[in-house]
């Protein structure tokens, strides 16, 4: 499947020259003004913007750190410098778990984030330095990310949230070109910043469940900070193009190792997608998408070269409401499923940063990952994120886990959890 790391090369080569209009999730500011910007919503420029946003629908609007975020303007608006940060915190309790397994898991990650845009200021054609730097740590014996394995269910709870201790999730030049038609990045990235983006999936705001994340579960992903280039452009005003080519053996916690990996190792982890929406402004939320990935082989962590394909299909309604439809298949390779489907909704008053989602998962386990002859597992989520102030969003869920595959003596199993995350 070389042909996918080919076709990338060539992608970064049309869309340079192609019409474009630059790829924008939301009407988000890079710095000292509103722009259009290239990521998902875990992306550096959609988390600030989102925080900002927060802040003129919270439940209640308290003055105390007022002060502070004027002052966080002055600065975006003189400099170009726009940052925040955040501390999320994630406790998740499993009732009737296996005997033998965890039954709970607590975690927090502080993070500091944000994008200093250097060049063109005055133009749409701006050039941004992007960073994010996280520590990493768990309250319990085991953190979230572990919690679902050890239950024996073939996925994960809120990914991030390991004990990693200090880490580097972004470190890149992001670029627009042609009067803002074309953009890309390259340095230390997250693909889930432009793999198979879903409004829903992060885990700082949205499902914790990673089958309802990127990929469905199914696209055998490099860790953060991994080293390498993105590339995305309007072919029309419906039809967009994305694509990277990027280490798989990244290390976020040891982020330069990667220009050895990289270069030295050669085991790349690339992607395709092509999109289609309603409108440019409407692409994050009006979405239906097809994504091509590869992976290298890794000799060194016993993973066969592998690939796949996912689909998304979502809509979101003048009233708030987004239904949708994901899934994806995989050949070999490390993913944790090898076939999934998620289907379910969200919905946001208009006016309001509250959110509820719902979604269902039918999950096949990966036979390269796992091994043969597991049984497929299902798996329910509810959450409600509450905007407490313009800070503060708790968040409680519970998840339903019907037949989990690594339990095959379990019918069901019960997760709990709660979710509180404190922006600045």
């Amino acid at each position: 499947m070389r042909v996918i790391q080919i076709a990338v090369v060539v992608l970064v080569g049309f869309v340079a020259t192609g019409p474009a209009r630059e790829m924008t999730y939301a009407e988000e500011s890079d710095a000292g003004g509103a722009r259009p910007s290239f990521g998902g919503p875990n992306a550096v420029n959609t988390q600030v913007a989102e925080d900002a946003t927060a802040r003129e629908n919270a439940l209640y609007k308290s003055k105390l750190l007022s002060p502070y975020f004027e002052l966080k303007q002055r600065i975006q608006e003189r400099t170009g410098l726009g940052f925040s940060a955040d501390y999320t915190a994630v406790y998740l309790s499993a009732g009737d778990a296996p005997s033998g397994a965890e039954d709970e898991a607590g975690s927090g990650i502080v993070r500091l984030y944000g994008a200093w845009e250097l060049v063109g200021r005055d133009t749409e054609n701006t050039g941004s330095l992007v960073y994010k730097v996280e520590h990493r740590h768990r309250y319990t014996t085991i953190a979230p990310q572990a919690l679902g394995l050890d239950l024996g269910y073939a996925g994960l709870f809120e990914a991030p949230f390991n004990n990693d201790g200090w880490r580097l999730t972004n470190l890149y030049w992001k670029q627009r070109l042609l009067d803002g038609r074309f953009g890309f990045t390259l340095g230390f990235l997250d693909v889930t910043d432009y793999v198979d983006v879903f409004a829903l999936a992060s885990p700082w705001l949205g499902f914790n469940n990673f089958a309802f994340s990127t990929g469905s579960a199914s696209i055998d992903l490099p860790n953060d900070a991994t080293l390498g280039a993105a590339a995305a452009a309007w072919l029309n005003d419906k039809v967009y193009l994305i694509g990277g080519l990027t280490d798989g053996n990244a290390d976020a916690t040891d982020p330069f190792e990667g220009f050895d990996t990289f270069f030295d190792e050669s085991e790349f982890f690339s992607s395709v997608e092509v999109g289609w929406t309603t409108a440019p402004d409407r692409y994050y939320f009006d979405n239906v998408h097809l994504t091509l990935w590869h992976a290298d082989e890794r000799p060194a962590l016993g993973l066969p070269e592998g690939w796949g394909l996912n689909f998304s299909a979502t809509y979101f309604t003048a009233d708030g409401v987004m239904p949708f439809l994901r899934g994806g298949w995989t050949e070999e390779s490390g993913s944790l499923l090898g076939k999934s489907v998620s289907a379910g909704v969200g919905y946001q008053p208009p006016g309001h940063r509250d959110l509820v989602g719902v979604g269902l998962n039918w999950g096949e386990p990966n036979e390269t990952t796992f091994g043969p002859g597991l049984d497929d597992q299902y798996a329910v989520e509810l959450f409600y994120r509450l905007q407490l102030t313009e800070e503060v969003a708790i968040t409680p869920s519970v998840n339903l886990l019907i037949d989990p595959a690594l339990s095959p003596e379990e019918d069901s199993i019960w997760v709990f959890g709660v979710r509180g995350r404190i922006a600045m």
